[in-house]
């Protein structure tokens, strides 16, 4: 999982794991707390260790990322040592075009493993892993979103594939398949404080036996996956269940985060707002930005900047919301400085002490170092919130695990939440054979 691996450990070493970092997040706790746009009005720098400082001080940005967040020097290859797992087997092309991902072969091989009749794909958008689900893997899909503006694009995408299908087929016969059939989209918002019964309904009664139902998100936002894991818990029907969460901000407390009673119990387990909201950023993406050194990167130095005038024109205005300022890297700071006071309502003509803005400039790659240090740490929270919910699975007497689905790269949520209703060494041994 991201930052720690917890990954093979039994039920007390990922207890063990959850002790050690409510520690480190507590240990780090003011960098994580820390808004970069208050660096200079709060004095974040200041903040650091002043071993801290002299280390980090006068550090160009790509030394940043090979130093703190494992980037490669120019010139050198990526090391898989900074990867915490290995991404999954390749997987073969089930159909024309490029529209297969580890995610739809782990969800095929989920079904075929656990005998599922059906895949309810909840929070679904606009029906992209449902299609392929359906029309590429053909499985039988129930689609469950809340927005009915996404669920009549979803349609749409739907009979849009389906006939490039039929017309790829016509062209070339050898490709034709058995008949598809695609999702079944539902308009429904998923309470998350209660069992959903439209979640459990099937679409046709099975010819022997009950339902068996598999529950798949991908990105679920916030609650949402924390109620497909009460679901899998509290429902017979549910045997199995893949989940990628996502928007761990929006997760309520109590409720969303933590689930599982050891987390709940452990000192210094909460994780306000801007912990939550920390973890869902792109580490990889922004320790590339690090190594191309590119003049965007002085956008948070602006920014502190800009923080620091509005907090002398109006002491009780703090953080306000500064919509984005086009091309800001080709503006002098005090250019940004007076588009940033106009987006919020103060007069851009104020008197600026220029020589105060220069300075703040002057400590650009200081606030970029900062901020560094906030994206190595904030991991460690995405993985308390996911072992909090291995835990809560084991507590009820299943056992999960994490997998990783593709590059972080494509998406920092790159890490799909497993478990069945089945023996462990049985399901896992399959989900993890190489394709042949």
């Amino acid at each position: 999982m991201p930052g720690v691996s917890a990954r093979g450990l039994s039920h007390e070493e990922r207890r063990q794991l959850a002790v050690n970092l409510t520690r480190v997040l507590a240990l780090y706790r003011s960098i994580l707390d820390a808004y970069i746009i208050e660096f200079f009005t709060d004095n974040l720098w200041g903040t650091l260790p002043c071993s801290w400082q002299e280390a980090l001080d006068g550090l160009e940005p790509p030394q940043l990322a090979t130093l703190l967040l494992g980037m490669p020097r120019e010139g050198e290859v990526a090391s898989s040592s900074t990867l915490i797992m290995s991404v999954g087997p390749g997987v073969k092309n089930p159909w024309p075009g490029h529209l297969c991902s580890p995610l739809f072969q782990l969800v095929k091989k989920l079904s075929d493993l656990t005998g599922c009749t059906q895949v309810v794909d909840v929070g679904s958008g606009q029906g992209h892993l449902s299609r392929f689900m359906a029309l590429g893997l053909g499985l039988t899909v129930k689609s469950i979103e809340g927005d009915q503006r996404l669920v009549e694009r979803a349609q749409r995408l739907d009979q849009e594939l389906l006939q490039a299908l039929e017309k790829e087929e016509r062209r070339n016969p050898q490709v034709r398949s058995s008949p598809r059939h695609c999702p079944h989209h539902v308009v429904r918002w998923v309470d998350p404080t209660a069992l959903c019964e439209e979640l459990l309904r099937p679409l046709e009664k099975p010819a022997r036996g009950g339902a068996r139902l598999l529950l798949t998100g991908l990105h679920a936002c916030g609650d949402l996956s924390a109620t497909l894991l009460r679901h899998f818990c509290c429902c017979p029907e549910v045997v199995a269940l893949a989940s990628v969460g996502c928007c761990y901000m929006k997760l309520s407390d109590p409720g969303g985060y933590p689930l599982s009673q050891w987390v709940a119990g452990l000192p210094g387990h909460t994780l306000p707002y801007r912990l939550r909201e920390g973890a869902c950023h792109a580490l990889e993406e922004y320790a590339v930005r690090l190594q191309k050194a590119g003049p965007g990167l002085r956008t948070h130095c602006y920014r502190a900047a800009l923080e620091t005038v509005i907090r002398r024109a109006r002491p009780e205005l703090r953080r306000p919301g500064v919509q984005g300022i086009p091309r800001v890297h080709e503006l002098k700071i005090e250019e940004y400085v007076q588009r940033g006071l106009q987006r919020v309502g103060l007069d851009p003509q104020l008197p600026l002490n220029l020589a105060a803005l220069q300075a703040h400039q002057a400590q650009e790659n200081r606030v970029v170092a900062f901020f560094s240090l906030a994206l190595l740490l904030a991991p460690l929270v995405e993985t308390l919130i996911l072992l909090d919910r291995l835990l809560y699975l084991q507590e009820h007497g299943f056992h999960a695990e994490l997998l990783p689905i593709f590059s972080p790269e494509l998406s920092p949520r790159n890490l799909v939440l497993v478990a069945t209703k089945m023996p462990l060494g049985q399901a896992f041994s399959v989900l993890e054979t190489e394709d042949s």
